[in-house]
């Protein structure tokens, strides 16, 4: 993770936006440059510490696993976002086609 960010950071790359999904990820990301983390799959108790492992430095984002009913959870952990993929991956997909005639 942390090599991974120092290069972004090198070439340039303002907001580099690192995923971690565990917490010895935390300070490599950090160390080498990383804007923002996305916490991934975390549950609220390793939620809570990254976010006070990270302690404001930069933004947090909870993404993966969230429900109706584990929002409320996730969200008072003080992550600053939380990301909710749910309600367009359970969505139904639409066969459309269009087709063109040569005039």
């Amino acid at each position: 993770v942390g090599p991974a960010a120092a290069l972004a950071k090198a070439a340039g790359i303002a907001d580099i936006i690192v995923e971690v999904d565990r917490i010895d990820q935390i300070a490599p990301a950090l160390d080498a440059g990383a804007t923002h983390l996305l916490l991934d799959n975390m549950p609220p108790a390793m939620l809570r510490e990254a976010v006070g492992i990270v302690a404001g430095q930069v933004p947090t984002e909870a993404s993966g696993g969230v429900t109706l009913e584990t929002i409320r959870a996730i969200a008072e952990t003080g992550v600053t976002y939380v990301s909710v993929g749910r309600i367009t991956q359970s969505a139904p997909a639409a066969d459309i086609g269009l087709d063109f005639a040569a005039a």
